[in-house]
């Protein structure tokens, strides 16, 4: 499955089932509505790609003071065993490795503006040892199958969203968020090195996924423990990491006398040319799934479950009412945020502390945007045949949908 077919896809899917609705129903404005839709993805896609620059600019200014400081090269050898077995195309000293691990971290830790421009710039570094460079190679497939996954452990932007709306327990997902996510980006690995023929069976990497384990279990506990400082623990967690990562890249970059100021200033450069090269893989996505959004198609899709459900003697499908997050979130991050925010503020579905309300928050949190992840990253180093990448993905979110909902069910009262 291509981005090609799935982009086609949209339109023709959106276009036929507005004729239907107009022939059928008579709903005059139909086309209208797509019309605006098309003009307002466009204005969307247009101000992401704009808002992306900075982060772009400052995060690839970083990166490469931690390149001539040493610093990436020292992360590359603390985690170069581990994706040396998932990752075979990319030799272990490669510069790839410290971007990879360096945009995981950023995702993990919640930090999405982060994460993208260092995972453009691991995407571009793995590039570089693509002998077909229009075909995604085998790393490339599993770096982006495990961004898709999402892992998140710390979800700062669904805790900010329902302390907004005055959530009496926020932090009450950060449990089952963190299972979700873990449990997707498994799945995710697991499934790629089925496709890949990796043995993950190796001591070396179940040592790190054991690791990995132990980390996310130390982290639970903390918060069972502590469930009132859990918000506080996170927030002090990540920007701390963070700001450490920068202080490190700084202090080895004044050992090795380096032009600190200039070498930011040649990576944001660099970061300026990226986010002008992803503008139109942006804007022809955003067209796309908010063409499919006002046909119409995603409230059918909904329906369409809801009655399914109905038909196999399903009594609780509280859950339906929070799939318009699940589904939308593949497509677009800040459509998924407006859906989640319509859920919490519909009086009918409960408010912000309902069950419907925390399974929306456990999907916003426990899923990525997979679509908009391809088209840039894809985008942005001119891969046209991603292969099985979107196949993969789209596994991957439907797992992580299910997860949330079986998840939601044992953790939330209902």
């Amino acid at each position: 499955m291509t981005m090609n077919r799935i982009w086609i896809g949209f339109f023709l899917v959106s276009i036929l089932v507005a004729a239907i609705k107009l022939a059928f129903w008579q709903d005059f404005f139909i086309f209208e509505r797509m019309v605006e839709s098309l003009f307002e993805g466009a204005s969307t896609a247009f101000t992401l790609a704009l808002s992306l620059t900075g982060a772009l600019c400052f995060w690839l200014g970083f990166m490469r003071i931690g390149e001539k400081g040493g610093a990436i090269a020292i992360l590359a050898r603390l985690i170069s065993p581990f994706f040396s077995h998932i990752f075979p195309g990319i030799p272990k000293k490669h510069p790839a490795i410290g971007s990879i691990m360096m945009n995981f971290s950023a995702n993990m830790l919640g930090l999405d503006n982060s994460a993208t421009p260092l995972g453009l710039k691991a995407m571009k570094e793995m590039q570089e040892l693509n002998p077909e460079p229009e075909k995604a190679t085998n790393a490339q497939i599993m770096f982006l199958a495990l961004n898709t996954a999402g892992l998140t452990i710390i979800p700062v932007g669904v805790l900010s969203i329902l302390s907004q709306y005055g959530s009496s327990d926020p932090t009450g997902v950060f449990i089952p968020i963190l299972i979700t996510t873990f449990s997707s980006a498994l799945f995710a690995l697991f499934l790629v090195a089925f496709k890949q023929r990796i043995n993950l069976f190796k001591p070396v990497v179940m040592a790190y996924l054991f690791a990995g384990i132990a980390f996310v279990t130390s982290l639970l506990l903390v918060t069972v423990w502590y469930p009132q400082h859990a918000k506080v623990i996170s927030s002090v967690f990540g920007n701390s990491i963070l700001l450490g990562i920068i202080l490190l890249f700084l202090l080895l970059a004044m050992k090795r006398k380096v032009d600190v100021y200039d070498e930011f200033i040649e990576g944001a450069k660099e970061g300026f040319q990226v986010a002008i090269s992803i503008v139109p893989f942006v804007v022809g996505m955003l067209c796309a799934i908010s063409l499919f959004r006002s046909s119409g198609c995603l409230d059918a899709m909904i329906d369409g479950i809801r009655w399914l459900c109905l038909q196999a003697g399903l009594l609780n499908t509280q859950f339906v009412d929070a799939l318009p997050v699940g589904f939308m979130k593949p497509f677009s991050g800040s459509g998924a945020r407006a859906m989640f925010q319509d859920v919490i503020q519909n009086p009918e579905l409960g408010g912000v502390d309902s069950f419907v309300s925390k399974i929306a928050a456990t999907m916003q949190g426990g899923t990525e945007t997979t679509f908009y992840t391809l088209a840039v990253y894809f985008g942005a180093v001119r891969v046209k045949n991603t292969r099985y990448t979107a196949g993969v993905g789209l596994l991957v979110d439907i797992f992580g949908i299910i997860a949330a909902i079986i998840v939601s069910y044992i953790f939330y009262p209902h």
